[in-house]
């Protein structure tokens, strides 16, 4: 997969002199939900049908950001390298990074069609049923399809319902928000993964018996509930049954200044430090309160490593 970053204008960058005639999906895509992926598979299935070139285009950073509007899009629920990997796995021959600032945000829909988009030789492009483009999201796929004529076929696919409600990354936010990792997992297509770096904490857990991992994250992932969850952690390409909290530490702390996620691999006895580790939520076990004594602590923490294996155990049959 080859993936080439964009910045407007861009009438003499290589990606359009070397440009071959292609399908193309549009959109942000954070999360690469169901829904998402209905989108790109619909155009990975034309561009091999008409023999074309099947491309993504995504945008970078989220356009709400930008124009100051971020809110809680300042963490994504799939980071760029993590989208990345996904429309890897979904077919990409090529991936667009198209550089969102504020130039580009005030691009119209029309110029995006004329200098974007068929110099990239876009033959097809396949979009969501809500899909918007250009300066203040003037365009809608309706205005994409009159402005593609002649040359540029569009195809709008419609929304994908999972329970009666529209698959949206909002929904998937709000699943995982309220403690929900099995909701977010049914949307998604696959459990909600963090992926990060263990780094040293206070070393506590080892002294009770039970170490814990110190997660750093690679990336500004949206972070679930703070509370306890059965997790399933990858180290060194090795998938373990883990527990893991979400807080703020409150026995051992009055207020930290921001949550700690720490992960105890309940089969794992080696050394951590330094390891790359992915941990995806696969169910919540319960809030995170604070304990009148260590062994208290200790008790409900082999009670949450029991419900666990247990959870995890009842997963893989």
């Amino acid at each position: 997969m080859e993936i080439i970053s964009l910045h407007y204008p861009i009438a003499s960058s290589s990606a359009v002199l070397t440009a071959v005639p292609k399908t193309l999906a549009i959109g942000h895509f954070d999360g690469v939900h169901r829904g998402h992926q209905n989108v790109i598979r619909r155009a990975m299935e034309a561009a091999r049908a008409a023999g074309l070139e099947g491309a993504i285009m995504t945008f970078h950073p989220h356009p709400k950001e930008v124009l100051g509007q971020s809110g809680h899009y300042t963490t994504s629920l799939t980071p760029l390298e993590e989208k990345l990997e996904r429309f890897r796995k979904l077919g990409a021959q090529t991936v667009y990074i198209m550089n969102f600032d504020l130039t580009f945000a005030g691009v119209t829909p029309a110029e995006f069609v004329d200098f974007v988009l068929r110099p990239l030789q876009v033959k097809k492009a396949v979009v969501g049923f809500d899909f918007t483009f250009g300066a203040k999201g003037a365009g809608k796929p309706e205005t994409l399809w009159a402005l593609g004529e002649p040359d540029i076929e569009v195809e709008i696919v419609d929304p994908f319902m999972q329970g009666g409600n529209k698959v949206s990354s909002t929904l998937v936010r709000e699943a995982l928000s309220e403690g929900r990792p099995e909701a977010a997992a049914q949307l998604l297509g696959e459990p909600y993964l963090v992926r990060g770096t263990v780094v040293h904490g206070e070393g506590r857990g080892r002294t009770i018996g039970f170490p814990t991992a110190n997660i750093r994250q690679d990336a500004a992932f949206v972070v679930p509930r703070m509370g306890v969850y059965a997790v399933i952690a990858e180290v060194d390409g090795e998938r373990q049954p883990a527990v893991l909290n979400i807080g703020m530490k409150p026995t051992f702390h009055d207020k930290l200044p921001e949550p700690v996620m720490e992960a105890h691999l309940l089969d794992y006895s080696g050394d951590l430090y330094g390891k790359p580790i992915t941990v995806r939520f696969i169910a919540f076990l319960r809030t995170e309160k604070k304990f009148g004594s260590i062994d208290e602590l200790i008790a409900q923490i082999r009670s949450d490593a029991e419900q666990a294996r247990s959870i995890l155990a009842a997963k893989n049959k």
